[in-house]
């Protein structure tokens, strides 16, 4: 069960209190490998080591080397390269069989988290941290929990997530949902140093898998949903609900969605005290009552140990609702009030590449939206639904080098749910795009198919009439496409307003009246 909302308070008041410790430009070896686990191995533990590196490219003389295995490559391989380029140790799980600084661990990926985690003087034991995994709705939830702790508590909130990383108001680049170790503790650092008390973070199921948040504790570990991705990684539903469930071994409370299957699992096997919220069990500790849904917000009743408090969210869809609870769940385990919370949330944003209008001077809608799962797909094409009142078109690809059984049935929901589908790339990545798309026609018949994502998106504005809604699907946030390994621009936004901006050249030339269906 939960712990009390009395016990949450203290988390809450220490949020503001915190003062991580700090460290030198060079440390002992002996103190960088506190609390690692070791096999064996032979260097000086006392000698000063001068930097942390993965990757023999980044070595620099003095440096520790941690050897990962990988998908594609493994740092073992690369040993002597970096004792070449000047490492004064090396820690791995195979080490050469020539004498040489080998230090030996069963896990170097754990190892690799659990040095950063000492080379940066453990900044998140000074900071309160939470965690949010799942398949769908890590960003949006992250997203409104930082802005429900800012404007509730008044401290300063850290976030990493899939979109940006940001230390209170300031945007810094993300490259991947949970940065691998080393880059997690650097930005945890950062984020102390900058005055974070807290931080919020997204964590992928691959993270979690690959121990890049191992040595960190979370106040609270939420949980959204399980639906079908990455099995080209965890190959099975049940090795992917596996590898989110890790986070739970790292908490001090778990958050779990009791409509999920997987979250009510959870909820049976986790150690740690278990919240849960609903939408529609009234044994939830926290749940929604009294839901409705517009085009541009969701409204309900927020429901919690008798306490009751009206909720406006400028957000509009379905699954705002879960997003929504997810937070306030979130919060309530941190010790904020309800009535606090729900009096700031009609105030806070959305998400960039979520359910995001793009203005367009047609009599139209054009909707942005990350959603690359079929489950995601799902949700948007059916939030975008409720305010459709022409034909709603959907445009969509998926992923090269990834899950390929989800293709057809991402496909079969675009042709089930959209008036008029059309199926472009993605990113390819590796993979010939005509491939990927005949694997996504397996399970539906587009009304139009083009592999070039910005003829495809110029080939469903032209079709847009009044009332109708047009879902850019897939893309989101991401300001690129990857095809044939390398990562090319391409942001929709931009493309929407080229595309308006060369079908209004000839007027503007010409001073022609504007056609009747340009508002």
């Amino acid at each position: 069960r939960a712990t009390s909302l009395r016990e949450g308070g203290q988390i809450a008041r220490l949020i503001k209190n915190k003062t991580p410790p700090m460290r030198g430009d060079t440390m002992i070896l002996r103190e960088l490998l506190a609390g690692v686990p070791l096999t064996g191995g032979s260097p000086d533990l006392d000698m000063e080591i001068s930097s942390i590196s993965y990757d023999t490219r980044t070595i620099q003389p003095g440096a520790l080397f941690v050897a990962l295995s990988g998908d594609k490559t493994d740092g073992h391989r690369y040993i002597q390269t970096a004792v070449d380029r000047g490492a004064a140790a090396v820690l791995c799980e195979r080490p050469p069989e020539a004498p040489g600084p080998w230090l030996k661990t069963e896990d170097s990926r754990l190892a690799l988290a659990l040095v950063s985690a000492n080379w940066f003087g453990r900044p998140g034991d000074g900071m309160t941290l939470v965690a949010v995994t799942g398949t769908n709705g890590k960003t949006t939830t992250t997203s409104l929990l930082k802005e429900l702790l800012e404007r509730v508590t008044g401290a300063r909130v850290g976030l990493i997530g899939t979109n940006r990383n940001m230390i209170g108001e300031a945007e810094l680049p993300a490259h991947r949902t949970t940065p691998e170790s080393y880059e997690l503790q650097s930005l945890l650092r950062q984020m102390a140093d900058e005055g974070c008390t807290c931080v919020v973070m997204e964590a992928s199921s691959h993270a979690l898998a690959q121990r890049r948040t191992a040595g960190l504790t979370f106040a609270a570990g939420v949980f959204t949903n399980l639906t079908q991705d990455h099995l080209d990684y965890h190959h099975t539903m049940e090795e992917y609900r596996d590898a989110k469930g890790l986070l739970f071994r790292q908490c001090r409370q778990a958050v779990l969605n009791l409509d999920d299957p997987a979250g009510r699992w959870y909820g049976e096997q986790v150690d740690c005290p278990v919240f849960t919220y609903s939408e529609n069990k009234d044994g939830a500790d926290l749940s929604a009552k009294n839901i409705r849904l517009f085009p541009g917000h969701v409204e309900f009743e927020a429901l919690t140990l008798g306490s009751l408090s009206r909720v406006h969210l400028p957000i509009p869809g379905g699954f705002t609702i879960y997003n929504a609870l997810a937070a306030l769940a979130a919060g309530l385990c941190l010790g904020l009030e309800l009535e606090a919370m729900t009096a700031v949330m009609p105030n806070l944003h959305g998400v960039k590449g979520r359910v995001e209008v793009v203005p367009v001077p047609r009599a139209y809608t054009v909707l942005i939206d990350y959603a690359h799962t079929p489950n995601a797909l799902e949700n948007i094409l059916t939030t975008a639904r409720d305010f459709t009142a022409g034909r709603l078109i959907c445009l969509f690809g998926c992923g090269g080098d990834r899950d390929r059984t989800k293709r057809p049935i991402m496909g079969a929901i675009a042709g089930e749910l959209a008036d008029l589908t059309v199926v472009t790339s993605d990113n390819p990545r590796t993979e010939p795009p005509l491939s990927i798309i005949d694997d996504i026609l397996a399970g539906m018949e587009a009304l139009h198919v083009e592999p070039d994502r910005r003829a495809a998106i110029a080939w469903a504005l032209d079709q847009g009439r009044p009332g109708d809604v047009i879902v850019l699907a897939g893309k989101g946030h991401e300001t690129y496409q990857e095809i044939d390994g390398v990562q090319r621009h391409l942001d929709e936004r931009e493309v929407v307003a080229e595309y308006f901006a060369h079908a209004a050249a000839p007027r503007q030339k010409t001073g022609g009246k504007a056609p009747a269906d340009v508002i």
